[in-house]
């Protein structure tokens, strides 16, 4: 039972890493549009119906919102990027 709890904490923290990895990665690339980005690809995830992916982008968002402070955060930005994704995807 220890071990497969084990197993469980090190898989949650390896999926913890590739997000932050991530999130690095689009803040070092575009530091003020890295949340949008991040935005774009959860949108873009949730349209083509891949849960998986959509809830890791939104994970990287929020790790983008934390790490870095010239990102910017528009919500009404956010909300056009989500109608765009999904008004594209029909």
């Amino acid at each position: 039972m220890i071990e497969l709890l084990r197993q469980w904490i090190e898989h949650r923290r390896a999926i913890r890493r590739r997000w932050q990895e991530d999130a690095r990665r689009l803040a070092a690339v575009d530091p003020v549009n890295a949340y949008y980005e991040a935005q774009r690809r959860a949108a873009r995830s949730r349209a083509q119906g891949n849960a998986g992916d959509y809830w890791h982008w939104a994970k990287v968002a929020s790790e983008v919102a934390r790490i870095e402070l010239r990102a910017e955060m528009d919500f009404e930005v956010v909300k056009a990027i989500a109608d765009q994704e999904t008004t594209s995807r029909r």
